[in-house]
């Protein structure tokens, strides 16, 4: 079975059982870009229902659309917004249009849900039409990043809780390892003692400060240009549309959005996906830094620094017996050099507006879905594979400890640097230890007071050195 559907460029024949329409059709035809279709962003077909369901209720409340036709609209919507139709949302993420061939599948879907409802076949659209009764008062350039918006707030929810889980687990970590002695470095080299749960304590603190950067970000979504439709100037909406629409929508949503004060700048202006971006990959380069930290104090296990052990997950050779490979922070090491590339299309595409409309928005759609979904898979990988089974080689980090000259500098308030410095070098050339410099050679500490200075307190707690 079949229906014939027209658009001023010609018919094209449907299947009966498919919801969308000819325009559809068209969008899925011509854009075959990334083999995802939007329907592998739940998040944004259940927006798109939102928004079309707000529309409809302000123009029912207008008399602007024919009551019993809004209510059978906002029923195809709640529908949408329900999951219900999630296959047939079928146009590519990136697209010529501005995101046309996406509202035009949201319209046709929702139009041809209101006919079967009121006992009408799908494609009779003098009834409920696509264009003039689910679309009525609006423009892709007005719902489109409406529903963008709405549907990355949605989605950064749980990428939210994801860090949030990474930030306790690192938390939890600190609190197991707090009495754990090791060397701090920099520059690669040993600098001075500290505790090792202090460093992963440090790694919770940097990852729940992104998360306060996100919900900073995620706040400037909340304004949005609903009701501009074309250009910004309301062209065919009726009076009071864009301030009911956006009422309706907060109403439904839970979500306290904001009706741009110019709609024309908000209809071009890109910025928010920008500052989202800029987080996303700030977040990137943290996590990139902390997997490069982990990778190497489990390096080794014999010639490395072989500090803490990471989960073995599976052989990491096909010709070294035996080997296995940090494989988790490598992968979140990838998928943090990914984030931060789609950060430059992000940018790029922003740019590239043009007077009244940026028509690069669904690349940009696509730049901030796919690092955000890609980002979440490696931030839960990164904590339940590898971070919460991390253990610590005690005995190992404390002999590197105090086989080091490093930590020289924790008697220089008592000897003074000059002397310190004489006694390091000493030691780098001769091979000697520190102990067997100051205590047993030069005699410049008794035994009592060595043990004094170098317990555990005295060596993480600085305050502590007199």
């Amino acid at each position: 079975m079949s229906r014939t559907e027209q658009d001023f460029l010609g018919q094209r024949e449907i299947a009966d059982d498919i919801y969308y329409g000819v325009q559809t059709i068209r969008g899925k035809e011509n854009f075959h870009i990334t083999g995802i279709p939007m329907n592998q962003e739940p998040y944004f077909v259940k927006a798109l229902g939102y928004v079309k369901k707000a529309a409809a209720m302000a123009n029912r409340d207008l008399g602007a659309v024919d009551a019993k036709v809004a209510d059978a609209i906002i029923q195809g919507c709640d529908r949408v917004i329900a999951g219900d139709m999630m296959d047939q949302f079928v146009t590519d993420f990136i697209q010529g249009g501005a995101g046309t061939s996406t509202n035009m599948n949201a319209n046709e879907v929702i139009a041809n849900l209101a006919l079967e409802s009121l006992g009408f076949s799908k494609g009779d659209y003098q009834h409920v039409s696509p264009n003039d009764h689910v679309n009525y008062g609006q423009s892709t350039n007005d719902t489109y990043p409406t529903a963008f918006r709405l549907a990355l707030i949605l989605r950064l929810e749980s990428y939210m809780t994801a860090l949030r889980q990474l930030q306790e687990a690192f938390f939890t970590k600190g609190r197991e390892f707090e009495r754990v002695l090791k060397m701090g470095r920099t520059h690669l080299q040993d600098a001075v003692p500290m505790s090792l749960g202090a460093e992963f304590r440090g790694w919770g603190t940097t990852i729940g400060e992104e998360v306060d950067r996100i919900s900073e970000a995620r706040a400037l979504l909340r304004e949005i240009n609903l009701g501009a439709t074309a250009i910004g100037t309301s062209v065919t909406a009726a009076v009071g549309y864009p301030k009911l629409a956006v009422r309706h929508l907060s109403a439904l949503t839970g979500v306290d959005f904001i009706l741009a004060g110019d709609l024309v700048e908000a209809t071009s202006d890109t910025g928010a996906y920008v500052q989202l971006s800029g987080v996303l990959k700030r977040t990137a380069s943290k996590l990139t830094k902390i997997c490069n930290d982990i990778r190497l104090l489990a390096s080794g296990p014999r010639a490395g620094f072989n500090e803490i052990n990471l989960p073995q997950l599976q052989p990491g050779s096909s010709i070294m017996p035996g080997k296995v490979n940090p494989v988790i922070p490598e992968v979140v090491n990838q998928t943090s050099f990914l984030v931060i590339g789609l950060d430059t299309t992000v940018t790029l595409a922003a740019s590239a507006g043009q007077l009244q409309l940026n028509v690069m928005e669904p690349v940009i759609s696509f730049a901030l879905f796919f690092s955000i979904r890609t980002m979440e898979r490696a931030v839960n990988s990164l904590r339940e594979n590898c971070v919460v089974g991390i253990t610590a080689n005690e005995e190992h980090t404390r002999n590197m400890v105090l086989n080091s000259l490093g930590i020289v500098t924790v008697l220089k308030p008592l000897l003074g640097y000059k002397q310190c410095a004489e006694i390091a070098r000493e030691g780098y050339k001769s091979g000697k230890s520190l102990h067997q410099i100051v205590v047993v050679e030069r005699k410049l500490l008794t035994q009592e007071k060595w043990d004094e200075m170098f317990s555990f307190e005295r060596l993480i707690n600085p305050d502590l050195i007199g």
